[in-house]
């Protein structure tokens, strides 16, 4: 994912803000404005960003504000994302200008027709000069104060020659920003393996992290190819259920735990987190399958299932199985 530098907001008493994402990343932001309410349907509008004017969605309606104010600070809505393991790119604060009007929204896809064809000749630029890039995507900003390129490499490149032909071309600032496949596939979008689009691109705002640890717990088999998304990196959707997953695990013996059973006295097996079963070889070799409430566990027994050292070996894997995830710096020309 790109590289953000977090700036944490310090609203001045008084003043009112209002919570607007925008721009092709899904950039969060604070904005000043001197609205006396909130409109309750969701609506657009056109902010003054540090990178130019932009066109970006509200956050939170009406119930979201009291007073023309959001109701969390910049402080818990931090706490918020943090808690939730959720990365977030924040943008430095800026003025609200005004509510989207129909002329604004056929500006903007006007904007977006144009930035199909500044990406065309981006690729074709790229080419021409033999770079090892690939352009994902143009976003060309409501203001048309700048146009960035969104691109994906394999390590850094210089790029310096393909920005000073674009500046050229279209007397404005260029900017190329290198990107992740988790983010390129977020850009760009398909349908999954579940006959769904992406998530990234259907609702998800904010990619929370996925584990090896998710991946194990939930699937019987690990292979790649149906466990990786479009991006090639662990399914989102692995996050989904987790959190059922871990609860039923704990609840389970872990294996060799000695166990009194209707069937006799054993030590389990095996079990199956989602049917509660477990399955118990009892003193004389035999072995059957009893579910969890029959269960009896015999004290000085290893007791539940605890992955607490699973977790310790399974760090944050967004990267492909047994691969090594690395962040891609941001570059900007």
């Amino acid at each position: 994912m790109a590289n953000n530098v977090e700036i944490k907001p310090k609203q001045a008493k008084n003043k009112k803000h209002m919570l607007v994402r925008y721009g092709r990343m899904d950039i969060f932001g604070w904005f000043e404005h001197n609205e006396t309410s909130i409109p309750k349907l969701p609506r657009r509008a056109v902010v003054k960003t540090d990178r130019g004017l932009e066109l970006g969605y509200l956050v939170g309606q009406s119930c979201a504000y009291k007073g023309g104010v959001f109701k969390w600070s910049p402080d818990q809505v931090e706490e918020y994302f943090e808690d939730s393991d959720v990365e977030c790119p924040w943008g430095a604060p800026g003025k609200f200008v005004r509510y989207a009007t129909a002329e604004d929204l056929s500006e903007e896809r006007h904007l977006q027709k144009i930035a199909r064809e500044e990406m065309d000749n981006c690729i074709r630029i790229v080419q021409e000069l033999g770079l090892p890039m690939k352009i994902v995507d143009a976003e060309h900003l409501f203001g048309g104060e700048r146009v960035v390129f969104y691109f994906v490499a394999d390590g850094r490149v210089d790029f310096r020659q393909l920005v000073k032909k674009l500046a050229q071309e279209y007397q404005t600032r260029i900017e190329m920003r290198q990107i992740g496949s988790r983010d390129e596939a977020k850009l760009l979008g398909d349908v999954e393996s579940c006959g769904q689009e992406c998530c990234c691109i259907k609702f998800l705002k904010a990619l929370k992290p996925v584990n090896m640890r998710m991946a194990k717990m939930q699937k019987a088999t690990l292979d790649p190819s149906k466990i990786s998304g479009y991006c090639g990196r662990l399914k989102c959707c692995l996050r989904y259920e987790d959190k059922t997953y871990s609860e039923l695990k704990k609840r389970l013996p872990r294996k060799n735990t000695k166990v009194k059973t209707k069937y006799g006295q054993g030590k389990v097996l095996d079990s199956q987190i989602l049917t509660q079963l477990v399955m118990v070889e009892k003193d004389n070799a035999e072995r059957v399958v009893v579910p969890l409430e029959e269960l009896e566990i015999i004290p000085d027994s290893p007791g539940r299932a605890d992955d607490s050292e699973e977790n310790a070996n399974n760090g944050d894997n967004n990267s492909r199985p047994n691969q090594t995830s690395r962040k891609r710096p941001s570059q900007k020309g």
